[in-house]
C-alpha cells in the first residue's frame, strides 16, 4: 500500500508527542513493505521551535535515527490532489489546517480512490469542542480516536459516523532498556509544563514528594515559566530543558524511578487515555508511579505494571517503597515491559490500522497488507 500521513510534524518532537508515535508506526509500515510518506506544513510551530531550541542539527539527528522515513514540507500552494494520485490510505492529523482537512474530504467525496481517515490525539474535543466541531469530516471514511472516551465524544456530537479507537503506543525499536547505561540519579520526569493544565498536580505529585524525600531528580521538557523553574530549583530538582524522544531511553536508564502526571482534561473528561509517556517509560523498563487517572479500558494492570498514588503523601510513600525495595522494583520493571510488548507497541497499532482499513474496504486484514 501507499500510505500518506498529514502531520503537524514528523521531524520535530518539540512539545509534540504525536511525532514519537507516528515515527514508530511509519517505521513498522516500511518494515512490512509499504510505501509511506509524511507531509507537514511549511508553517509548523513545533519544527520552528525545535530549530530555535536545539538548532538545525536536531533535524539531522532525527534523520540519522530514522533514515528509512520519508517526509516532505508542503507550501501553501501545494497540489495535494496530485500528490495523492497513487495513495491507497491517507491519515490526516487533527492539527492540520481546517481548510485543508475540508479540501481533502471534498476530494474523497468526488471519488478520489484513496481511503481517508482523520486522526485525533488531543483533548480539544472536550477542552475546545468548537474547534473540533468546525472540521468538515463529511467526506472522510472514518476517524481514529486515541481513546474510547474520545471515540464516544465524536459519535455523541455527531461529528463523524464511523469512529475507531486507536491508542498511542511505544516504538519498541527506540524505547527499550539500556542496561549498559550507568544509574546516576533517583527520579526523572519527562514532560512539558502543560499551560496550567496540571500545574497544581505537578507540585503535589512530583515537586513536593521529591523535595520531602531529598531525591536526586531531574526534569526534561519545555515551556516552563520562570516561577516554575524557581520552584524546581528550591526543591533541588535539576531542570535539563528539552530532550529528543530518541534520547529519552538513556534518561530513563540513568534513573531508578519515574512518575506520570496526566493533564487535567484527560483525568476529568477523557478517562482511559494515559497519553504516550507511560507506554514509553514502561517499555524502557523503569518503575513508574502515577498520579490518579481512570484506566477505563483496562490497558494495564495497576499495582502490577505500575503503582497509583492517590495524593502527594501516598506518592511519597510509593516512591520510598520503590527506591528501597529491589524486589518491588524488579517486579514492576518486568511486568510493565511485559504488558507493553504484549499489547502496546507501534507494531500492534499498525496491525490495528491495517485491520481498520481492511474492514472499511470490506476485506480481510491480510488482503490490506
Amino acid at each position: 500500500m501507499i500510505i500518506v500521513f498529514y502531520t503537524h510534524s514528523l521531524v520535530s518532537d518539540w512539545n509534540h508527542g504525536n511525532a514519537h508515535f507516528l515515527r514508530g508506526v511509519m517505521r513498522d509500515l516500511v518494515r512490512r513493505g509499504h510505501e509511506v510518506l509524511a507531509l507537514e506544513p511549511a508553517q509548523s510551530w513545533s519544527r520552528e521551535n525545535l530549530i530555535a531550541d536545539r538548532g538545525p542539527q536536531a533535524i539531522d539527528a532525527f534523520a540519522a535515527v530514522y533514515p528509512e522515513l520519508r517526509w516532505q514540507i508542503y507550501p501553501e500552494d501545494f497540489d495535494h490532489e496530485a500528490a495523492l494520485d497513487d495513495a491507497d490510505l491517507v491519515v490526516v492529523h487533527e492539527w492540520t489546517d481546517p481548510a485543508l482537512v475540508a479540501r481533502l474530504g471534498r476530494a474523497r467525496a468526488r471519488g478520489a480512490p484513496f481511503q481517508l481517515l482523520f486522526h485525533d490525539t488531543h483533548h480539544r474535543a472536550v477542552s475546545a469542542s468548537d474547534e473540533i466541531a468546525g472540521f468538515d469530516l463529511s467526506g472522510y471514511d472514518g476517524v481514529l480516536a486515541f481513546g474510547e472516551a474520545l471515540r464516544e465524544r465524536y459519535l455523541d456530537a455527531g461529528w463523524a459516523g464511523q469512529v475507531f479507537t486507536w491508542h498511542e503506543a511505544a516504538d519498541e525499536t527506540v524505547f527499550h532498556p539500556l542496561p549498559d547505561v550507568a544509574t546516576t540519579g533517583d527520579l526523572v520526569w519527562i514532560g512539558n509544563w502543560g499551560d496550567g493544565e496540571r500545574s497544581e498536580e505537578l507540585m503535589q505529585f512530583l515537586v513536593e514528594p521529591v523535595q520531602h524525600l531529598g531525591l536526586t531528580a531531574e526534569i526534561h521538557g519545555v515551556r516552563y515559566p520562570d516561577h516554575a523553574l524557581d520552584r524546581l530549583a528550591r526543591a533541588g530538582i535539576a531542570y535539563r530543558g528539552s530532550i529528543a524522544n530518541t534520547d529519552a531511553p538513556a534518561a530513563f536508564a540513568r534513573h531508578r524511578v519515574t512518575v506520570h502526571v496526566p493533564r487535567r482534561p484527560y483525568v476529568e473528561a477523557l478517562p482511559g487515555i494515559p497519553t504516550i509517556r507511560p507506554f514509553e517509560a514502561l517499555a524502557c523498563g523503569i518503575p513508574l508511579v502515577s498520579a490518579p487517572w481512570d484506566d477505563a479500558e483496562g490497558l494495564f494492570r495497576p499495582g502490577v505494571d505500575f503503582l497509583f498514588a492517590r495524593d502527594g503523601a501516598e506518592m511519597e510513600q510509593r516512591l520510598r517503597d520503590v527506591l528501597s525495595d529491589e524486589g518491588l522494583r524488579g517486579s514492576l520493571i518486568a511486568h510493565g515491559r511485559e504488558t507493553i510488548l504484549a499489547r502496546h507497541t507501534c507494531r500492534h497499532r499498525v496491525d490495528e490500522l491495517l485491520a481498520i482499513s481492511a474492514a472499511l474496504r470490506g476485506e480481510t486484514r491480510e488482503a490490506a497488507e
